[in-house]
């Protein structure tokens, strides 16, 4: 390497742009490329905002540090000095007709939160992003390329969703309803978050047997959703006897009988389910949730809280149902009661004031 050259601007991304064999591609060697090359590269190196460029004729692939960081993940450094069609291959069919739009018109474009699944991490990733593609031009002024200003707005994105999921649940401000309707209600909500949620089985515990109380986005027909879980059945779908510490299970759904599974909001069904339990304070659960889970999204701390503060929602609903049944049934049998003395009293009293023949 005989020194970083243009590249000076980032030592950390300088060296490995360096280091890449530029007499390979058709921008040539860094010493015959044109002024107006050096000058966006530089542009590009020495900017704290995250940026990637495309130039030439094979729109050969630059990018900074920052973009590095936030964006590239695995496929650096691998990226520096390929064809963007190659390194952004997954998502090409979006970014390659706006590229060819910049480059035709010589007009940026403009995208807000757009999605776009990415291969950045070993998997396909649901993605959100804000940019511009702006021209890129040559010394003639003919536009060769074109430079991105890229901000991710993955996690606003998903977060705002779960968290409209979340404030939904507890939007309801009715009185204390029975098991059902509250399941009926939780239901409703959760049926509109089909990214994060796929589809969700409610279990109750009854006598130790798991019994299906609700459903979103599953019939309940499918062999993933069985009506009972018996609590000794070694072939039981669910792991309803594995949550007595009050932990969530992590299934992976790679077998019968999770085949044709329901896919959600999304293309592919998903590879994992979560079952959480429905704890009751001081008590053995009610019961547990199963949450299928985004295959294209990582089950990090983030996601699994989510999960987690969904199943805590319905569980204390679940408790507060029962909580008033009992109450209104020990109502009922105090009435009772007290209608059996009146009636007891009124008895003894008329014979004390009727006299006796």
């Amino acid at each position: 390497m005989a020194g970083l050259g243009v590249f000076g601007a980032d030592e950390e991304v300088g060296r490995d742009l360096a280091a890449v064999d530029w007499a390979s591609t058709p921008l040539g060697p860094p010493g015959t490329w044109p002024q107006s090359l050096h000058t966006a590269v530089s542009i590009l190196l020495s900017s704290r905002f995250a940026m990637w460029m495309a130039w030439g004729p094979e729109l050969t692939f630059f990018c900074n540090a920052a973009y590095r960081r936030d964006t590239l993940g695995r496929k650096y450094p691998w990226a520096l000095g390929r064809p963007a069609s190659e390194v952004w291959a997954e998502v090409w069919t979006d970014a390659g007709p706006r590229i060819e739009s910049v480059l035709t018109t010589g007009s940026a474009t403009w995208d807000e939160a757009l999605l776009l699944f990415l291969e950045r991490s070993g998997y396909p990733e649901e993605t959100y992003h804000t940019f511009s593609y702006s021209p890129l031009r040559d010394d003639d002024g003919v536009p060769v390329g074109m430079l991105c200003v890229v901000s991710e707005d993955t996690k606003r994105v998903i977060g705002e969703r779960r968290l409209e999921t979340l404030r939904d649940l507890g939007a309801d401000p009715g009185v204390v309803r029975g098991e059902q309707e509250i399941l009926a209600s939780a239901g409703r909500q959760l049926e509109r978050n089909r990214r994060d949620l796929p589809f969700t089985l409610t279990y109750l515990f009854e006598d130790g047997t798991a019994r299906l109380a609700a459903t979103t986005g599953i019939a309940r027909e499918h062999p993933a959703a069985p009506a009972v879980l018996p609590p000794h059945d070694p072939d039981r779908v669910w792991p309803s006897t594995a949550l007595g510490k009050g932990e969530a299970v992590l299934v992976d759904l790679d077998r019968a009988p999770f085949t044709g599974l329901p896919a959600g909001d999304w293309a592919e069904p998903p590879e994992q389910a979560l079952v959480v339990p429905l704890l009751q304070q001081g008590s053995a659960p009610n019961g547990f949730l199963v949450a299928a889970l985004n295959r294209y999204r990582p089950l990090d701390e983030g996601y699994r809280s989510f999960v987690e503060l969904v199943a805590g929602h319905v569980a204390a609903e679940i408790s507060s149902a029962r909580s008033y049944q009992a109450q209104q049934r020990r109502a009922e049998e105090l009435a009772e009661l007290d209608r059996a003395k009146t009636a007891f009293f009124s008895n003894v009293s008329h014979e004390f004031r009727t006299p006796s023949r």
